[in-house]
Protein backbone atom coordinates (compact mmCIF):
# COMPACT_ATOMS: atom_id res chain seq x y z
CA UNK A 1 0.00 0.00 0.00
CA UNK A 2 1.35 3.67 -1.13
CA UNK A 3 1.54 6.42 1.37
CA UNK A 4 -1.27 8.24 -0.80
CA UNK A 5 -3.59 5.18 -0.67
CA UNK A 6 -3.21 5.31 3.39
CA UNK A 7 -4.12 8.87 3.33
CA UNK A 8 -7.50 8.05 1.45
CA UNK A 9 -8.28 5.32 3.74
CA UNK A 10 -7.85 7.07 6.83
CA UNK A 11 -10.65 8.30 8.96
CA UNK A 12 -11.62 9.45 12.15
CA UNK A 13 -12.98 6.45 13.50
CA UNK A 14 -15.19 6.91 16.76
CA UNK A 15 -16.64 3.19 17.09
CA UNK A 16 -14.47 0.29 18.48
CA UNK A 17 -15.41 -3.20 19.07
CA UNK A 18 -14.18 -4.88 21.72
CA UNK A 19 -11.21 -6.46 20.23
CA UNK A 20 -7.71 -5.51 21.34
CA UNK A 21 -5.59 -3.38 19.54
CA UNK A 22 -2.43 -5.74 19.62
CA UNK A 23 0.62 -4.66 22.14
CA UNK A 24 2.72 -4.84 18.53
CA UNK A 25 0.33 -2.36 16.66
CA UNK A 26 0.50 0.05 19.50
CA UNK A 27 4.22 -0.19 19.40
CA UNK A 28 4.18 0.19 15.57
CA UNK A 29 1.78 3.07 16.28
CA UNK A 30 4.00 5.02 18.83
CA UNK A 31 7.42 4.72 16.91
CA UNK A 32 5.54 6.51 13.47
CA UNK A 33 5.18 8.99 16.51
CA UNK A 34 8.57 9.01 17.46
CA UNK A 35 9.90 8.67 13.93
CA UNK A 36 8.23 12.02 13.37
CA UNK A 37 9.98 15.26 11.65
CA UNK A 38 10.54 18.14 14.59
CA UNK A 39 12.09 21.80 14.42
CA UNK A 40 15.94 21.48 14.60
CA UNK A 41 15.14 18.32 16.71
CA UNK A 42 13.91 19.37 19.38
CA UNK A 43 11.69 16.67 19.70
CA UNK A 44 10.17 18.18 22.70
CA UNK A 45 6.93 15.83 22.98
CA UNK A 46 6.17 13.08 25.08
CA UNK A 47 3.66 10.71 25.09
CA UNK A 48 1.41 8.65 27.28
CA UNK A 49 0.10 6.03 26.57
CA UNK A 50 -3.11 5.31 28.34
CA UNK A 51 -5.44 1.74 28.38
CA UNK A 52 -6.65 1.41 31.60
CA UNK A 53 -10.38 1.29 31.60
CA UNK A 54 -11.59 3.47 34.31
CA UNK A 55 -8.77 6.07 33.36
CA UNK A 56 -9.93 6.14 29.56
CA UNK A 57 -13.89 6.16 30.97
CA UNK A 58 -12.63 9.37 32.84
CA UNK A 59 -10.44 11.03 29.64
CA UNK A 60 -14.08 10.87 28.22
CA UNK A 61 -14.96 14.00 29.91
CA UNK A 62 -12.23 16.03 28.96
CA UNK A 63 -14.10 17.90 26.59
CA UNK A 64 -17.33 19.56 26.80
CA UNK A 65 -17.76 17.15 23.31
CA UNK A 66 -15.84 15.23 21.41
CA UNK A 67 -14.32 12.81 23.46
CA UNK A 68 -17.02 10.24 23.69
CA UNK A 69 -15.07 7.60 21.95
CA UNK A 70 -12.49 7.02 25.07
CA UNK A 71 -15.27 5.52 26.63
CA UNK A 72 -15.15 2.24 23.88
CA UNK A 73 -11.60 3.00 22.67
CA UNK A 74 -9.03 0.10 23.66
CA UNK A 75 -6.30 2.37 24.44
CA UNK A 76 -5.31 6.26 23.91
CA UNK A 77 -2.05 8.15 23.20
CA UNK A 78 -2.05 11.61 25.11
CA UNK A 79 0.59 14.06 23.37
CA UNK A 80 1.90 16.55 25.48
CA UNK A 81 5.22 18.64 24.90
CA UNK A 82 7.41 20.77 27.01
CA UNK A 83 6.85 24.41 26.23
CA UNK A 84 9.87 25.15 27.66
CA UNK A 85 12.08 23.94 24.86
CA UNK A 86 10.59 25.29 21.82
CA UNK A 87 7.90 27.71 20.50
CA UNK A 88 7.12 25.38 17.46
CA UNK A 89 5.88 22.94 20.22
CA UNK A 90 2.44 22.41 18.98
CA UNK A 91 3.35 21.89 14.92
CA UNK A 92 6.01 19.33 16.52
CA UNK A 93 3.30 17.76 18.48
CA UNK A 94 0.91 17.77 15.52
CA UNK A 95 3.60 15.90 13.27
CA UNK A 96 3.41 13.40 15.94
CA UNK A 97 -0.42 12.96 15.62
CA UNK A 98 0.06 12.86 11.81
CA UNK A 99 1.99 10.36 12.13
CA UNK A 100 0.36 8.22 14.63
CA UNK A 101 -3.17 8.74 12.86
CA UNK A 102 -1.87 7.10 9.49
CA UNK A 103 -0.09 4.01 11.12
CA UNK A 104 -3.20 3.54 13.04
CA UNK A 105 -4.77 3.45 9.51
CA UNK A 106 -2.01 1.84 7.58
CA UNK A 107 -3.01 -1.15 10.41
CA UNK A 108 -6.44 -1.49 10.29
CA UNK A 109 -6.47 0.34 13.55
CA UNK A 110 -9.63 2.99 13.93
CA UNK A 111 -8.33 6.16 15.86
CA UNK A 112 -9.04 9.31 16.09
CA UNK A 113 -7.63 13.02 17.14
CA UNK A 114 -9.52 14.50 19.86
CA UNK A 115 -7.99 17.99 20.18
CA UNK A 116 -6.93 18.88 23.57
CA UNK A 117 -4.92 22.27 23.55
CA UNK A 118 -7.50 25.46 23.87
CA UNK A 119 -10.74 22.97 24.74
CA UNK A 120 -12.85 22.66 27.98
CA UNK A 121 -13.60 19.89 29.77
CA UNK A 122 -17.28 18.57 30.80
CA UNK A 123 -16.84 20.08 33.81
CA UNK A 124 -16.29 23.76 32.80
CA UNK A 125 -12.19 23.55 33.17
CA UNK A 126 -9.61 23.48 30.21
CA UNK A 127 -9.24 20.36 28.75
CA UNK A 128 -5.09 20.10 29.67
CA UNK A 129 -6.24 20.82 33.58
CA UNK A 130 -8.49 18.22 33.40
CA UNK A 131 -5.64 15.66 31.59
CA UNK A 132 -2.79 16.85 33.84
CA UNK A 133 -4.64 16.28 36.97
CA UNK A 134 -5.86 13.19 36.07
CA UNK A 135 -2.52 12.10 34.28
CA UNK A 136 -0.20 13.77 36.65
CA UNK A 137 1.89 15.82 33.94
CA UNK A 138 4.05 18.95 35.09
CA UNK A 139 2.56 22.42 34.32
CA UNK A 140 5.51 23.10 32.08
CA UNK A 141 4.26 20.50 29.75
CA UNK A 142 1.56 21.74 27.60
CA UNK A 143 -1.48 19.14 25.85
CA UNK A 144 -1.78 18.89 22.18
CA UNK A 145 -4.37 16.13 21.51
CA UNK A 146 -5.38 12.42 22.51
CA UNK A 147 -5.36 9.98 19.82
CA UNK A 148 -8.01 7.33 20.84
CA UNK A 149 -7.47 3.60 19.42
CA UNK A 150 -9.40 0.92 18.71
CA UNK A 151 -10.67 -1.83 16.54
CA UNK A 152 -13.04 -0.39 14.33
CA UNK A 153 -16.47 -1.22 14.48
CA UNK A 154 -17.03 -0.35 10.53
CA UNK A 155 -14.65 0.73 7.87
CA UNK A 156 -14.96 3.49 6.26
CA UNK A 157 -14.91 4.40 2.35
CA UNK A 158 -11.57 5.59 1.23
CA UNK A 159 -12.04 9.32 0.06
CA UNK A 160 -10.99 10.96 -3.48
CA UNK A 161 -9.31 14.57 -3.80
CA UNK A 162 -12.22 16.33 -5.77
CA UNK A 163 -12.80 19.31 -7.72
CA UNK A 164 -13.39 21.16 -4.79
CA UNK A 165 -10.69 20.29 -2.93
CA UNK A 166 -8.16 20.98 -6.02
CA UNK A 167 -9.76 24.68 -5.72
CA UNK A 168 -7.55 25.32 -2.67
CA UNK A 169 -4.64 25.02 -5.14
CA UNK A 170 -2.91 28.16 -5.87
CA UNK A 171 -0.32 28.34 -8.55
CA UNK A 172 2.01 31.35 -8.46
CA UNK A 173 -0.20 33.77 -6.66
CA UNK A 174 -3.50 33.24 -4.44
CA UNK A 175 -6.54 33.66 -6.92
CA UNK A 176 -9.85 34.19 -4.87
CA UNK A 177 -12.91 32.73 -6.48
CA UNK A 178 -15.67 34.61 -4.94
CA UNK A 179 -17.20 37.42 -7.18
CA UNK A 180 -15.37 40.73 -7.06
Amino acid sequence: MDLLEIMRQRRSVRSYTSEDVSEENIRKILEAGLLSASGRAIRPWELIVVKERAVLQKMAESRDHGAKMLEDANAAIVVIADETKTDVWPEDCSIVMSNMHLMASCLGVGSCWIQGRLRTSAGGESTEGYLRELLGFPEYYRLEAVLSLGMPESVPEMREVTDELWGKVHLEVYESKREK
